[in-house]
């Protein structure tokens, strides 16, 4: 059991690595070529040369991080099959799919015609540039629906049904999958919030332009276009995070209450603003949930249902058994936590039973076997577990991510107003003002910081579960060496950082040594 526990351990924390630095240059990506889209339309639209300078002086910097977001996506694929091998041939069918079309589609999409944007110049048209470069832009958004499909399959499994023979799940309904409202929300929260990130990132590489005096009508455009696109991408966030909420709070309750830190539910359920975890807390104890905490009144019943007066369970009530129906406006009694692990074994022993069955021919047993699986096999998943505390996710890290992440939106949405205002109505202050300046560029690492506590809070709070409900993590690892996990994170950890730091090397050459040139007067 030790071994195993080891295993997964390592094999989680493989795997979160190569999806944190992952995240690093996707976001980056997004936001910043549609902002690179939006430039190039200015241009041929005004046939301004200035639009044409900023163009190709974003789009380097776009490429650089690109190239570096494929070296790592590519590996984040592969470790479905080496890690988790068993989560592949229990899903395959289904996550795969999507997976299979963001290869085929989108990547092929993006690869081809980002060749068009780079080497095109002077040996295409303007308009058929123009496309390509929003073409681009389009495949690498398609990019991320595709994937943000199987992500969310995994927190709400859909469209699908066990097959007793073979062992593993196949699709009924890829359109359940594609469309499911989880997928929607969380493609387009992602995708707004990468506007953010490169909205923040060009206004603060540009401030460090006016800091030094370099090509300052040229950083002064492009923090007027990036402000734009990151509050639009501000709002949207907002807009999709509040429907994301909903429904987190409707298909996996125990993460809201995780997010918010709530053992306890009530009804007209208060949200925390700030607060203080109490250290050991546990489901089943008499520990206040907070050493301290500042909090809105009815806020959470209001975020989860749209209604202030509704009842939020918290951890404690759905591990002794309330759970929310399917619209999310109702709690009612469940099963525990306790007997659906009982019913979760008992599955298990029916499978067990139907394979035996199946090996014998009897195709009465098998029949009377199935009966029996499909009855527990909504709780199929928690048979893995020995005991509750299993069923459990990390509440802290779980609370301070999401926390923080709101925090940090909060303030990142400060600056974006403030810059927007400023370089409006007083641009002399924003170009002459050194604090200001400093703001806006230690709001670029902040926003990264952001970007990846959304990214732990959605992957954090529904652990244990790799896929939610069916299949925990203990239960999809590959049976291979723990050493061998091991030496291969230590490998790619060495081998990620020393990227991120070529990355950052070479942006930074970059941007000091084009900004010493005329912008605004680039050769066509």
């Amino acid at each position: 059991m030790n071994d195993l526990v080891s295993l997964v351990d390592w094999s989680r924390a493989q795997f979160a690595l190569t999806a944190f630095y992952h995240w690093l240059f996707v976001p980056l990506t997004l936001g910043l070529s549609v902002i690179v889209a939006i430039m190039e339309t200015m241009y041929v639209r005004s046939g301004d040369k200035k639009w044409l300078g900023l163009t190709k002086f974003w789009m380097r910097l776009f490429g650089i991080n690109f190239a570096m977001g494929v070296a790592t996506g590519l590996i984040l694929e592969f470790e479905f099959g080496t890690n988790w091998s068993n989560y592949s041939w229990f899903v395959g069918d289904i996550f795969g799919a999507p997976l299979a079309i963001e290869g085929l589609l989108a990547f092929f999409m993006e690869s081809t015609f980002v060749a068009v944007m780079f080497f095109g110049w002077k040996k295409v048209s303007k308009g058929f540039h123009l496309t390509a470069t929003w073409l681009t832009a389009i495949g690498s958004s398609i990019s991320a629906v595709w994937i943000l499909v199987a992500n969310s399959w995994m927190q709400y499994p859909v469209g699908m049904e066990f097959d007793p023979e073979q062992m593993r799940n196949v699709m009924n309904d890829f359109w359940a999958v594609a469309l499911s409202p989880v997928a929607i929300n969380k493609f387009f929260h992602s995708v707004m919030s990468s506007w953010i990130l490169a909205g923040i990132f060009v206004v603060g590489v540009s401030s460090w332009m006016l800091m030094k005096k370099r090509n300052v009508e040229a950083a002064l455009s492009s923090i007027k276009l990036a402000g734009w696109v990151g509050l639009i991408g501000m709002l949207g966030t907002m807009a999709t995070g509040d429907g994301s909420a909903k429904e987190v709070a409707r298909v996996q309750p125990m993460k809201l209450a995780a997010m918010e830190g709530v053992y306890e539910g009530n009804e007209g359920q208060e949200i925390t603003a700030v607060g203080l975890l109490t250290p050991g807390k546990q489901w089943n104890d008499d520990k206040d949930e907070f050493i301290f905490h500042i909090a809105i009144p009815k806020g959470l019943s209001f975020l989860a249902t749209g209604d202030f007066d509704a009842f939020v369970p918290g951890v404690t009530d759905i591990v002794r058994g309330y759970a929310v129906n399917e619209r999310g406006d109702t709690v009612y009694r469940d099963v525990s936590i306790a007997e659906r692990i009982e019913r979760g074994k008992a599955a298990h022993r029916s499978l067990r039973e139907f394979d035996q069955a199946l090996q014998n021919g009897d195709v009465a047993a098998m029949a009377d076997k199935k009966a029996e699986l499909n009855t527990n096999y909504k709780y199929f998943g928690y048979g893995y577990f020995d005991n509750v505390e299993e069923a459990l996710p990390n509440v802290p890290i779980t609370f301070y991510m999401f926390h923080l992440m709101v925090i940090l939106g909060g303030f990142l949405l400060a600056v974006i107003a403030l810059v927007l205002v400023l370089v409006y109505k007083k641009q002399d202050l924003l170009v002459n003002n050194r604090w200001i300046q400093l703001l806006c560029m230690l709001s670029v690492p902040l926003v990264w910081l952001c970007s990846e506590a959304g990214w732990a809070t959605a992957e954090c709070g529904r652990q244990p579960w790799l896929i939610e409900g069916l299949m925990p993590a203990k239960a999809a690892v590959s049976a291979i060496p723990t050493t061998s996990v091991i030496i291969t994170f230590v490998l790619f950890a060495i081998i990620f950082t020393g990227l991120l730091a070529a990355e950052l090397s070479i942006m930074v050459r970059q941007i000091d040594k084009h900004s010493k040139e005329d912008i605004c007067s680039p050769e066509e």
